[in-house]
């Protein structure tokens, strides 16, 4: 019996009462790890640091703030596959005219594009720190990696979900064993994290840009990708309850993902914040962690990196095949377009750019797609005629609108900032 088979029994009993305890929530595990792991690319690693060395656990709230959001936003995509069977391309395509499909097909293209050379470039770059090898050498290896780990997709989605999981494990462990060996001052970490506050007007464009890169257009589409067919409900009442089982997936990947930001930001403050060393760059914060804590500290720092920046790579790659099969009824192989957007990447590093300016840069290209998803799927899931019995309760919505237009406002600055 296949893996997909397999889950879908299990969740049918749990459906219909034969499981009890917490063993229900097994087969509607995974989706939200997935998706989860988009918050924490290689593109996040620089603005973490960045805040943590130069304003200490002051802005760990707005990270918490983030986290929030993106239940909220992930929660509503995830709702979206299970109340039409469909993803959010899918819908777009249905609801929108054919141009509009067209267009935003290729913006969504170009968004992943360039948040796959943020993950390329971090996974390259991670293998460079820690063995010490050119950037192009690691470029190649990273590209064989991310190849064997597209191999566990096309083994089935349960599969690829452990696969992921995994990873997302190995950088949790590799961010709570520096977190422990920095020694930060617990105290100042839950104020940080409980009471808002700034410190001038560089700190409030940092936390944009942290606030701004937390939601990730790709994830958006993707998560109702994950959700529509892994467990169909056949009536209002069973497609509720599968929601019901999948926001707590949501909310334990939301709270995973939060927790590395953290550690980021974290790591930083305690090691660098009263020294007053500004770290903006992954290579020279690699460095000052082996100076300070030791080699193992530094090369956790670089598996970390790595092992974010492979997972995140091949998550991309698979939204693309969702937002070509969705806006314009296309696909290509998986592997052709993981060779395809491989292309810039490789570019960059041969080319000989700074890694991390590289990565900033991406950042500002992914703000683009931010309204393009998050306004769409807004208005998809508070249509009854599109939901039923999940359309979104009137203050969900409210706080949704709410939420995009900061996104988008922050976004918007961010890239008004960045060109003036």
């Amino acid at each position: 019996m296949s893996s997909t088979s397999t889950t879908t029994s299990a969740a049918e009993a749990v459906l219909r009462g034969d499981v009890k305890g917490l063993k229900r929530l097994l087969p509607f595990l995974g989706p939200a790890f997935i998706a989860a792991v988009a918050y924490i690319d290689p593109g996040n690693f620089a603005t973490n640091i960045a805040a943590g060395s130069t304003y200490g656990y002051q802005l760990l709230w707005v990270i918490a703030f983030s986290n929030l959001m993106a239940v909220l936003i992930q929660s509503m995509s995830a709702k979206l596959g299970i109340a039409t069977g469909r993803n959010l391309p899918e819908v777009a395509r249905d609801r929108f005219s054919k141009k509009t499909s067209i267009f935003l097909w290729i913006q969504s293209e170009l968004v992943i594009i360039a948040t796959d050379l943020a993950e390329f470039i971090g996974a390259a770059l991670g293998l460079h720190l820690i063995f010490g090898i050119g950037m192009v050498p690691s470029a190649v290896i990273t590209a064989l990696a991310s190849f064997a780990v597209l191999e566990m997709q096309r083994r089935g989605y349960r599969a690829f979900e452990t696969t992921i999981s995994a990873m997302v494990l190995m950088v949790v462990l590799a961010f709570a064993l520096q977190t422990f060996f920095a020694h930060p001052d617990w105290t100042e970490v839950g104020h940080g994290i409980a009471v808002p506050s700034f410190e001038g007007t560089d700190s409030i464009i940092l936390a944009a840009g942290i606030l701004g890169a937390t939601v990730m257009p790709h994830a958006i589409y993707l998560h109702s990708a994950l959700t529509n067919k892994r467990v169909v409900g056949r009536t209002e009442k069973e497609k509720k309850q599968i929601f019901r089982f999948e926001f707590i997936d949501i909310v334990l990947a939301m709270i995973i993902a939060g927790a590395i930001n953290m550690s980021m930001l974290v790591i930083a403050a305690a090691l660098f914040f009263d020294r007053d060393m500004r770290i903006d760059d992954l290579t020279v914060m690699f460095n000052e962690l082996g100076s300070t804590l030791g080699p193992f500290t530094a090369i956790l720092f670089g598996f970390g990196l790595l092992i974010a920046g492979l997972s995140s790579s091949s998550v991309g790659t698979m939204s693309g095949d969702v937002v070509m099969q969705g806006f314009i009824r296309k696909s290509i192989n998986l592997y052709l377009r993981r060779a395809i957007t491989m292309i810039p990447p490789l570019a960059i590093i041969l080319s000989g750019v700074n890694a991390t300016k590289a990565l900033v840069a991406s950042q500002v290209v992914l703000s683009f797609g931010i309204a393009f998803a998050l306004v769409p799927l807004i208005m998809f899931t508070s249509n009854r005629e599109i939901m039923g019995g999940l359309k979104n309760h009137r203050m969900t919505t409210a706080a949704a609108w709410v939420i995009s237009f900061i996104v988008i406002l922050l976004n918007a600055y961010l890239i008004v900032d960045t060109f003036l």
